[in-house]
């Protein structure tokens, strides 16, 4: 520690000091006064083991993350195992929301070489980076057959010390292996012929095998909510509904329906404070992994204190216990950690609770929502969990997409429709504002306008990792979304020389991965531009796409949004709504909200105001017909909207309602 006592002066109260105190991630800041030496993820920290010819230990982890939390406490935090560390290596603690792309390399080491991962990550490192050996989480002591924390680290010294060589060799000769395993590549920059719509069709058919009838959802406990497979079940509902294949269709479309219910209905869903906790730990979506929001769920008793004559309501609907409700399931609550405690879950039909309480639904669910209130406003004066405030590029142009959606969406809600607490702010405008506020946060605070790149997160500024795939597709994703109210690409530039490896990552998981989203962006933009401009963006779709042909043959379920990119790029023309008129006017909105009202993923909606010269001059330079469009069906007091496919459009309309049929009308041209 003498190297860096001077640095850490301002935290003389804590016994210790490293120089995590001086970053601004909070699961690094977490780590800043633990006994152990640490060092960020750079160039200080490599010189040093250099230096010190000693091995690195590096640990991987995330601020949310239980077992993480559970080795500072039984390890980093221990004056013996920090003097193994601080003695015989240079330890590193990264935060895999920070550095992504540090993660992906020893992950994916780690996966490769014992089948498996998770998070902490623990690994060994030669001082020039090279894995030497990993895993997980390791208990302090030796138990249960398996050597414990400290045992590996004075066999990792020994080993060290006695045959570096053969180690460093090893290291450098894994890194080599997978380096050549993971950059795809093809020998074409087209798809071959037919696997568009076979990828669509197997992926649909293998979640079908997967699909649970009774609590909703594909796959077994524990289980994530995966929002690329609601997308790729509609995507193929729609191709069935558009060539007469109704039946299938409709099958589809209750699966999506009934799992997302059955979500909303489930423990996994904050009906407290709204939002969806990160998955349930059983079948049934009830008890989740508290990684949205660790609360008290609370004692019978508090309930019913809180919630007054209205308590025996509350407590039927969401299925509340003297005893605790966690027993729906095997897996709900296997360590007893929830005896006595409750988490609400929706089991009854509220008509059938309404109609037992003499009230009509209406009255029901507005009692529901003011002891949802009351129960809010108890739970916000607690003393409240750990909150990771980082700004995640990636993250919030997933956000700006979902808001600016929903402001779409919300315009088509029926008049007079009510909504109960925990839902507020439903105010299309308030939702389109949130996302134009989101967008423009990173382009002051994360945009370089000079070198047109972005930096990755922000936490009282910008953080040293760069934009990684993942950060422009996805703010992409939501700047289109936003503004609609070698192939394939590398997960980081190749510029950071500590990062061993460039990952084409395809896996669409809880997130999508940024190459699927790409392919949709670029499928996108061709449709807005014209001519060698839209073939541009076509050409590159196509590449990238050629790239993960193998894994759209072999396993679709892995990446069901990247089959449904390549499904966009087969349609042989995507329908354009465009909106011509005041963007300011009230009739605009409407046309808007028309124009979204029906789910089409082959649909591009274009907005014009000829009033605006530099919407105007935009249009000449990237699509003059648009341009041209606008031109000619400018009314001043009117918003227009045409339906264009297949180098025609429909006569123009200024009813918003004459519109559904126009969007609904079926292409002759429609694909299997």
């Amino acid at each position: 520690m003498a190297s860096s006592t001077s640095s850490f002066s301002s935290h003389s109260h804590h016994k210790h000091s490293n120089r995590l105190a001086s970053e601004q991630s909070p699961y690094l800041l977490q780590h800043a006064h633990n006994p152990v030496d640490w060092y960020p993820w750079g160039e200080e920290a490599f010189a040093e083991a250099r230096r010190r010819e000693v091995p690195i230990f590096l640990s991987i982890g995330y601020s949310t993350c239980h077992w993480c939390h559970v080795m500072e406490v039984e390890s980093f935090e221990d004056e013996g195992v920090a003097k193994l560390l601080n003695d015989g290596f240079v330890s590193i603690k990264v935060d895999r929301e920070e550095r992504p792309d540090v993660d992906k390399v020893y992950m994916t080491y780690v996966q490769a070489l014992y089948g498996g991962g998770g998070w902490p990550l623990s690994v060994f490192l030669s001082p020039d980076l090279k894995p030497l050996m990993g895993g997980t989480y390791f208990p302090p002591e030796d138990k249960y057959g398996r050597p414990g924390f400290k045992t590996i680290l004075r066999k990792v010294k020994e080993a060290w010390d006695s045959k570096k060589d053969v180690l460093v060799k090893s290291g450098a000769a894994a890194i080599e292996q997978l380096s050549e395993a993971l950059s795809s590549s093809s020998v074409s920059d087209k798809l071959s012929d037919g696997v568009p719509d076979d990828a669509v069709r197997l992926c649909a058919e293998q979640l079908s095998d997967t699909y649970d009838s009774e609590f909703g959802g594909f796959g077994s406990a524990p289980k994530f909510p995966r929002p690329v497979e609601t997308n790729l079940m509609l995507y193929h509902s729609k191709k069935l509904d558009d060539t007469g294949k109704l039946g299938g269709a409709n099958r589809n479309r209750e699966m999506v329906f009934f799992t997302l219910k059955c979500m909303a209905k489930g423990g996994i869903h904050d009906h407290i404070g709204g939002g969806f906790h990160r998955y349930s730990v059983d079948e049934c979506w009830h008890v989740p992994h508290f990684e949205k929001m660790l609360y008290d769920q609370g004692q019978i008793a508090n309930v019913e204190d809180i919630l007054g004559k209205h308590a025996d309501l509350f407590i039927e609907h969401y299925y509340i216990k003297q005893s605790g409700n966690c027993d729906l399931s095997s897996m709900s609550d296997p360590h007893d950690e929830f005896k006595g405690k409750n988490v609400l879950i929706e089991r009854k039909d509220p008509s059938e609770i309404a109609s037992k309480y003499g009230m009509s639904i209406e009255t029901y669910k507005e009692i529901l929502g003011e002891c949802r209130r009351k129960l809010f406003e108890v739970r916000s004066r607690r003393a409240r969990p750990h909150l990771d405030d980082k700004v995640i590029v990636s993250w919030n142009g997933l956000a700006i997409s979902s808001f600016a959606r929903a402001s779409k969406i919300l315009l088509g809600e029926a008049e007079g429709t009510k909504f109960y607490f925990p839902v507020v702010g439903t105010e299309p405008k308030e939702y389109m504002q949130i996302a134009e506020k989101a967008a423009l946060f990173i382009k002051k605070q994360l945009y370089n306008a000079k070198t047109q790149r972005l930096n990755h997160s922000f936490r009282n500024s910008p953080s040293k990792a760069p934009g990684f795939l993942d950060d422009y597709a996805f703010l992409i994703s939501g700047l289109l979304d936003l503004y609609e109210d070698g192939g394939g690409y590398f997960n980081n530039t190749g510029e950071d020389t500590s990062v061993l490896l460039r990952v084409k990552e395809d896996h669409d998981g809880a997130e999508p991965s940024g190459n699927s989203v790409s392919a949709i962006n670029l499928i996108r933009l061709a449709s807005m531009v014209a001519e060698s401009k839209a073939e541009h963006y076509k050409r590159n779709a196509e590449h990238l796409l050629a790239v993960f042909e193998k894994r759209l043959k072999a396993l679709p379920m892995a990446v069901p949004l990247m089959c449904c990119a390549a499904d966009m790029l087969r349609v042989p023309s995507r329908k354009q709504v465009v909106v011509v008129g005041d963007r300011n006017s009230e009739e605009f909105e409407r046309m808007l909200a028309a124009a979204h009202a029906s789910y089409d993923p082959n649909k591009t909606v274009l907005h014009i105001d000829p009033n605006n010269k530099e919407e105007m001059e935009f249009w000449e330079l990237n699509n003059s017909n648009i341009a041209l469009m606008a031109k000619n069906n400018h009314a001043p007091s009117k918003v227009v909207a045409l339906v264009c496919q297949n180098f025609t459009c429909s006569p123009p309309v200024i009813d918003p309602s004459s519109l559904a049929p126009l969007l609904s009308k079926k292409s002759s041209s429609s694909s299997t």
